[in-house]
């Protein structure tokens, strides 16, 4: 009999961290599996054989995914071959729904056992769905607590493993030996411009960034700036970018963890960033802005009051939410204000986010992950 075989996908750039994170921990446990996938940098960091470039195919929204249709139809061709010629022991989905259900089907076709892990937000639009979902998975694993009711009460097999980001997020670096790594002064505040990972968000977040960037600092000009650049993006065309602003921003490419307490208030786009920023107790908004035909259809799709991770994790808003139209440069700049000059305010929504970590689990999630996995295995 030949060494166990899993087959991951993952198709942006936190599916493709997360992945990384439960395959080391299975190589700790069971060195001799060999898995193969469709993911990123992380993952071939990870000793993941990726035979499909996930970065490619990571956008979000209708009108995006349309541009990009050509190359999903090929990564999809490629899976299902793929999958076909080497007929893997199981296949584990990480998020990225609409493209990894269709493949969960085609393992159905071929007797493959399916794992979904980061469960499609069937609690934010498109209920009934769980259904379908149901019919093409044999295990449901999922990162919050709150979403195993969901499971449960459709009769789908499911397990809470607890969000890994508790215990990634840690900052190793200390906040004023950060801030003189990166030349910014210590007494100056400093704000956080996290745009994103996709190059979607690039093109629709960061030109709204920078132009409130520049009129944060034509009132107060002692403001520094700082952004990440994820792995994930072309560093040269976010700094040429930048470069044509008037704003002089620090770009880095290294440690978030240590880099976001460096700063005194960001404003970020939704999706996980803002679960990181919030183990870091940093006070943010959240901005989100989409194609206006993508907005029109997704809001009327969405069943609840927030996008941002932050919020929907606590079922309250705790963060203040900036959504197309109203993610304008005058809303944003304002909030960022008063987080930086309202202390009872800024200290409130420190004690909010406190409320997130509570939300995600006990720790020790990709290890919980990956013994899941090998149960799969074992049976």
């Amino acid at each position: 009999m030949g060494k166990p075989h899993i087959m991951i996908l993952a198709g942006e750039a936190s599916g493709d961290a997360h992945a990384a994170e439960f395959v080391g921990q299975i190589r700790q446990i069971c060195p001799l599996v060999h898995i193969s996938g469709m993911g990123s940098k992380e993952m071939k960091k990870s000793g993941v054989d990726v035979f499909f470039d996930s970065s490619i195919i990571a956008v979000m929204g209708i009108i995006e995914v349309l541009k990009r249709w050509g190359d999903i139809k090929r990564a999809m061709a490629i899976v299902r071959q793929t999958m076909e010629q080497t007929r893997p022991d199981l296949l584990i989905l990480v998020d990225y729904p609409e493209f990894n259900l269709k493949m969960a089907r085609h393992a159905r076709t071929l007797g493959i056992k399916v794992l979904f892990y980061i469960s499609p937000q069937v609690w934010a639009w498109r209920p009934k769905r769980i259904h379908k979902i149901g019919r093409l998975i044999d295990h449901m694993a999922v990162i919050f607590k709150f979403e195993e009711s969901y499971y449960q009460a459709a009769n789908i097999p499911v397990s809470f493993v607890g969000h890994p980001l508790l215990d990634k997020v840690v900052a190793t670096i200390p906040a004023d030996q950060m801030r003189q790594q990166l030349g910014l002064d210590t007494i100056q505040p400093v704000v956080g411009l996290f745009p994103g990972s996709r190059d979607s968000e690039i093109e629709r977040i960061l030109p709204l960034m920078l132009e409130t960037a520049a009129s944060m600092l034509s009132r107060t000009p002692e403001i520094r700036f700082v952004m990440p650049v994820a792995s994930s993006l072309d560093y040269d065309a976010v700094e040429r970018l930048c470069k044509q602003s008037s704003v002089d921003i620090v770009l880095t490419r290294g440690d978030i963890y240590s880099l976001i307490p460096c700063c005194k208030a960001i404003i970020s786009c939704s999706g996980t960033v803002t679960l990181e920023i919030a183990l870091l107790s940093v006070p943010m908004c959240i901005i989100y802005k989409m194609s206006w035909l993508s907005y029109q259809i997704m809001s009327r799709l969405i069943t609840i009051p927030y996008v941002g991770l932050a919020n929907i994790v606590v079922n309250q808003s705790i963060v203040r939410e900036f959504l197309q139209g109203n993610a304008t440069v005058a809303n944003i700049s304002a909030e960022i204000f008063r987080l930086l000059e309202d202390s009872d305010y800024r200290n409130t929504m420190i004690q909010n986010l406190h409320l997130v970590r509570e939300n995600l689990g006990e720790g020790a999630g990709s290890k919980k992950m990956a013994k899941l996995v090998l149960s799969f295995l074992k049976d």
